[in-house]
């Protein structure tokens, strides 16, 4: 997604068909944001008409949980990460698991957090 920021709306609304749509209406928050969605190639319908998230969007939300997670660690090493949240980044050697629970930051993990600041990618809690 090249220069395609995406509001605090439009997240909340993949988050929202990410849970699964329930019933016949969607909520006013999926229902304002599918047009733009769908055209980012973000969400789709089904033949049936159900509205679900692509292999696309699923990474995109992916990676906003993992650099808010980036976040939360170098705010707080004491703050809870999601399992698959914590297994990515140890893996990727952006924190380390702390003895006493918790996590620290690596090096690359600030560095990699620079980065997101300086090109400014739109991940909004």
């Amino acid at each position: 997604m090249k220069n395609e920021k995406l509001t605090t709306d439009e997240y909340d609304a993949l988050e929202q068909i990410g849970r699964g749509i329930k019933g016949d209406r969607v909520s006013a928050c999926v229902a304002r944001n599918t047009k733009r969605l769908s055209g980012l190639k973000l969400a789709s319908f089904s033949r049936e008409g159900r509205l679900s998230l692509t292999e696309k969007a699923q990474q995109l939300l992916f990676v906003r949980r993992c650099i808010n997670g980036l976040r939360a660690v170098a705010a707080d090493p004491l703050a809870a990460l999601e399992p698959d949240v914590a297994y990515f980044l140890g893996k990727k050697a952006h924190i380390l698991a702390r003895p006493e629970g918790g996590h620290d930051i690596t090096a690359k993990g600030t560095e990699s957090l620079a980065d997101i600041d300086t090109i400014g990618l739109s991940v909004n809690p």
